[in-house]
């Protein structure tokens, strides 16, 4: 059962890893790229939802308004997350998001008031040194700076879904999350089709069907099965192995080389990431 559990989640980080590649396979906007991805993920989860034992009711009206107000949050957050990617690199889209979980070791006490462990501040302050390494000038107008800026964002508010998620996660199946995020977050985007010209083809919009079907909903349930069999810890060490196959897919497929620089800044950011998810499963009754 382990080894089944290993498998999945290795599958499902994977899949979250190649989803990164789509900013640049797909030529849209960011904001046309999430409205395909989280429809289509959307219309997936329903299904998944219905053909088992899940249910759809919400049981009080404030968890009603948390999941409505997620939605425009993940949608910004993807947004974010792809323009990151547009206008510098996958690696740096990738690396700088991967700092979403030290806002959270920050953010996290503070909303459910527990105490701010002083050896987090050192790895937020090594996590930082690594988005230095990774950034080439810090000029708003160099593109790979922009892209630092925007990933960093994609992180800071994937930390916010995280924190309120762990508070449903507790009443309701996060593939049920998942599904009303991915439905509100559809038509809180809806609208930019009056302003932004789409024009699908065959390959374009396979690639989106892919993305919200198999990059999304399937990796979502992969990783939600896995966690049946491994523990939080082992789950969270795996999951910080998203950059590493997303940087190693945009090599094979994009041709993107990492410079130097970058490689060992986001080496930074994982250590500190993934100590940071240690600590904190360290610190979590069993």
């Amino acid at each position: 059962m382990i080894r089944r559990g290993l498998l999945e989640i290795q599958a499902a980080v994977l899949l979250f890893g190649l989803a990164g590649l789509f900013g640049k396979l797909l030529p849209f906007s960011p904001l046309l790229i999430v409205l395909g991805r989280v429809f289509f993920a959307g219309i997936t989860l329903g299904l998944i939802i219905h053909f088992s034992s899940l249910t759809w009711q919400v049981k009080n009206k404030a968890d009603l308004i948390l999941l409505l107000s997620l939605g425009p949050l993940l949608a910004f957050h993807w947004v974010a997350f792809f323009q990151s990617i547009q206008i510098s690199s996958v690696a740096i889209g990738l690396l700088s998001y991967s700092t979403f979980p030290v806002f959270t070791v920050f953010f996290e006490p503070w909303f459910f008031r527990e105490k701010i462990k002083k050896r987090n501040i050192g790895l937020a302050f090594l996590c930082l040194f690594g988005v230095y390494l990774i950034t080439p000038k810090f000029n708003w107008h160099h593109p790979e700076f922009q892209g630092v800026l925007w990933g960093i964002l994609a992180g800071l508010t994937f930390s916010f879904l995280t924190i309120f998620n762990r508070r449903l996660s507790q009443k309701y199946s996060s593939l049920v999350i998942a599904f009303y995020q991915d439905a509100l977050a559809t038509l809180v985007l809806l609208p930019c089709l009056f302003w932004l010209s789409l024009s699908l083809n065959v390959r374009s919009l396979a690639l989106l069907v892919f993305l919200g079907t198999i990059c999304t909903a399937l990796a979502h349930t992969l990783f939600i099965k896995s966690m049946s069999f491994l523990r939080a810890q082992t789950a969270a060490i795996i999951s910080s192995l998203e950059p590493v196959y997303g940087i190693a897919l945009a090599f094979l497929i994009l041709g993107e080389r990492p410079a130097s620089k970058t490689i060992i800044g986001g080496l930074l950011i994982l250590a500190a990431t993934i100590m940071v998810s240690v600590f904190r499963e360290e610190a979590s009754p069993e």
